[in-house]
């Protein structure tokens, strides 16, 4: 069990936030001749590259987004010792291990190889979410399914993405109930998450509220 205070919450955090600075979208758009940050929304996440490259490109690049927060988190919940149903990290190593996410998803958003410019961290996020097991990932799981719903039903990715975002918290409270006074710092984590992910919409909140924001195309890409 990892116990050097350097490694934990200087060297793991950072490592994650190199990972999720890989701009999965970027790179994908690049090898068909696309930039891009000039096409579409001009954003680098999953759901541009769909519109710009086709369903079948967005999908990957979710994936690959997914799996810039979920492998880090994954790999230092081994290292910490925190993966565990029955005994609770204390707080240092919730803390930590928070950190790791945290990494990751400001790496997705603020990416080091973009200028630090990046996507909304919905994608990423959702990785750090499923990482963070068995705290987590119930919680996850169920914001994903009304993610899935409130998308199919509005045809609003970005509605989608908010009202999972919002729904998070009260979800992680719901699945934590027996143990909720000793997750204060993943629940704090959680309420900030939201808040960075709706923030991050606002242009989209802008765009809805002027009947301008694009929807989910209903033809096949």
């Amino acid at each position: 069990m990892l116990n050097n205070p350097l490694l934990m919450f200087l060297a793991m955090p950072l490592a994650a936030y190199v990972i999720g600075s890989t701009p999965s979208g970027v790179i994908i758009a690049r090898s068909k001749g696309v930039d891009l940050r000039k096409v579409g929304s001009g954003n680098v996440g999953a759901t541009n590259v769909g519109r710009t490259l086709g369903r079948k490109w967005g999908y990957i690049c979710f994936v690959l987004d997914v799996l810039k927060g979920l492998l880090p988190v994954l790999a230092a919940g081994v290292l910490l010792g925190t993966m565990h149903k029955d005994a609770l990290p204390d707080a240092p190593r919730q803390a930590a291990w928070l950190l790791v996410g945290c990494g990751a998803i400001m790496g997705h958003v603020l990416s080091f190889w973009l200028r630090f410019h990046g996507g909304k961290g919905v994608a990423t996020g959702l990785g750090v979410v499923l990482g963070l097991y068995p705290y987590f990932t119930l919680a996850g799981l169920a914001a994903l399914g009304l993610w899935v719903i409130v998308t199919l039903t509005t045809r609003y990715v970005c509605v989608g993405s908010i009202v999972a975002a919002i729904a998070f918290v009260p979800l992680v409270i719901v699945f934590n109930l027996a143990r909720f006074t000793q997750l204060w710092p993943m629940v704090t984590f959680a309420a900030a998450m939201c808040v960075l992910i709706v923030f991050l919409h606002r242009g989209n909140i802008r765009r809805l509220m002027n009947g301008t924001e694009n929807k989910i195309r209903s033809k096949k890409a």
